[in-house]
This record gives structure tokens, sequence and C-alpha cells, in this order.
């Protein structure tokens, strides 16, 4: 009795599976935060990389009508050029006509002939006058163009930025987006890892009676020789007690759960390193660990847990709690692992 008694001592203070999940549940809320902070990080870039683009486009658009207006304007001056020389041969013939009229004033017997070069000035004065009308006409068409395009070029530069402008209030938008996920999230995790603790203590009250049912982790373990006789995997009289031990403390805390908190409880078969034979039922300690882990879902579900909340897994010899090469070793590898998760 005193042994008990001593034994009973040693146990109430026993830290260790407290300390291993509270570091389990800050290692899971790290990852979270991680995978939000990547998940951010990659909505960020798209929404730049789009921003991006249509900045390089407006861009591309301002030097095309930029090229396209100096090329206008040196067009237009060419006119003007034009122009100044078409006024300066008008003046030039306007000069000529009052010197031939002069002349016709002040000599008669040369008035024939001066009449018909006065008449040959005029039709070229005149020629002369519609081309200057037609340049005008060119350089004030040209006005107009440049005009229009300096409109576009100050709607385009006006559009360029509002882009910008939206593209910071996006940048803001997103940074704001990414702190309100990583809150919720975080605020997901510590729920979850609440209802992971109280589910955890709940199977240590109804299970603590057991040596070889422990918490590894973030996993409460069952050893196999629990449930399974060696190579079977029919669930003994035995195991049956502990799973529906098990089912009424999943069905308690169902009812805790808030439905928006998407759980499932992962049930994990892993063996020992020894190979089978290859000629039983099972092939090999791939199919031995997944139908023990599948068995095990099955009586859950026969005993009222939802089927949606309950996943199956096998891993064979493949993830060993102990990596030593002896019978101990080998007795604490075969196990089936429980794990309350998010989907």
């Amino acid at each position: 009795m005193a042994l008990a008694r001593a034994r009973r001592r040693e146990r109430a203070v026993d830290y260790w599976p407290g300390f291993v999940d509270a570091m389990a549940t800050l290692l899971l809320a790290i990852m979270f935060l991680l995978s939000v902070f990547v998940l951010a990080q990659f909505f960020l870039s798209q929404e730049i990389t789009s921003r991006d683009a249509v900045l390089d486009r407006l861009n591309a658009q301002v030097n095309e009508l930029t090229q396209l207006l100096a090329l206008e304007q040196a067009n237009v001056q060419d006119a003007e050029d034009q122009l100044a020389n078409l006024r300066a041969s008008l003046a030039d013939a306007e000069a000529e006509q009052s010197r031939l009229e002069q002349l016709l004033a002040s000599g008669t017997g040369r008035s024939e002939a001066a009449q018909q070069q006065i008449g040959t000035l005029t039709g070229e004065l005149e020629e002369e006058r519609q081309v200057s009308q037609r340049a005008l006409s060119q350089v004030e068409l040209l006005n107009q163009q440049i005009s229009a395009l300096r409109q576009q070029i100050g709607a385009l530069e006006a559009a360029l930025d509002v882009s910008e402008q939206r593209d910071v209030e996006a940048k803001a938008k997103i940074a704001d987006l990414g702190r309100r996920l990583n809150v919720a999230l975080a605020q997901r995790v510590q729920e979850l890892n609440r209802y992971r603790s109280d589910f955890f203590g709940r199977l240590r009250e109804i299970l603590s009676d057991r040596e070889n049912i422990r918490i590894v982790g973030d996993r409460f373990v069952f050893q196999s020789e629990v449930l399974f006789a060696s190579g079977a995997t029919e669930i003994n009289e035995n195991g049956q007690e502990e799973m529906q031990k098990l089912a009424n403390a999943i069905l308690d805390l169902q009812k805790e759960i808030p439905p928006e908190i998407d759980w499932v409880l992962r049930v994990d078969g892993h063996t020992d390193n020894v190979p089978l034979s290859g000629t039983g039922r099972y092939r090999d300690n791939w199919e031995l660990s997944t139908a023990r882990a599948t068995a095990v879902v099955k009586f859950l579900i026969e005993n009222g847990v939802p089927s949606d909340r309950l996943v199956a897994a096998g891993f064979g010899e493949f993830q060993p709690l102990d990596a030593a090469d002896t019978p101990e070793a080998r007795d604490r590898n075969r196990r089936i692992e429980l794990k309350l998760t998010e989907k």
C-alpha cells in the first residue's frame, strides 16, 4: 500500500506531458502564422504584379503619344516654314506688280507688254495666295491634332495618377487583410488548442490507469497490444472498452466545439520495423498499419462518432518513436496515435 501511494505521488508531480503539450501548441501556432504570412505575401505579389502591368501599359501609351506629338510638332514647324516662304514670295510678287504698274504709268509704248506681264504675275500671285491658304488650313488642322494629343496625354497622366493611388490603397488593404487574417487564424489555433487540451485532459482522466496509454507531444498514444493481438486488425475485448470511452469523450467534445471550427480526429497506425512474411492477409507493414487505423475509425463510427470527423492513416514502420533496434523500442513503435486537428 505504501508503494502504491509513493507511485501516485510520483505521478502527481510529473509535469513533462503538460510541458510537451504547451511546446507543441506553441509550435503549431508558429507554423500557422508562417503559413498565413506566406499566403498574404502570395496575394500581395499577385496584386502588385497586376498593378505593375497596368502602369507599364499606361507608360507605353504615354510614350507613344509623346512621340506622335513630337512628330506632329515637326510637321507644324515645316508647314510654318513653308508658309513663311510663300508669304515672302507673295510679298516679292506684289512688289513686282507695283513696279510694273509704275512702268505702265510712265511709258505708254510698253503698256501692252507690261499688261501681259502684270497678268502673268497676277495669276502667279493668285496661285501663291491659294497655296498659302491651303498651308494655313493645314497648320490649323495640325494645331487641332496637337491639342487633341495633349488632351489625351493629360487624360492618360490623370489615369496613371489614379492607378498609382489605387495601387497604394490596394497595398494598404492587403496589409490590413493580412493582419486581420493572422489574428483570426491565431484565434482559431488557440481555440482548437484549448479544445485539444480539454480533450486530452478528459482522456487522461478516463484512461490514466493504463501504463501503455500515454501522451506524446500533441498526440494520444495507444500501444498496439492494448487494442490488437499480434498481427491482427480486429480490436480485442479490452480494446473495445477503451475505444468506447474514447467515443464517449469525442461525442462530449463535439457538443462544445463551435461549428465554425472544422475539426477532425486523425487516427494513425504505426508498426515496428520487423517485416511481414508476405504470405498472410497483409503483404507488408503499410497495409497492416492502415488496416488497424481503419478498424479504430470504423469502431468509433459504429459507436456514434460522425464519419466526417474521422481520418484513418497508415505509416507502417517509417515514423518510429524510438529508433533503437531493440525489443523495447519495437514495443514502443507499435502503436495507434490520435490527433485532434483541423481539416
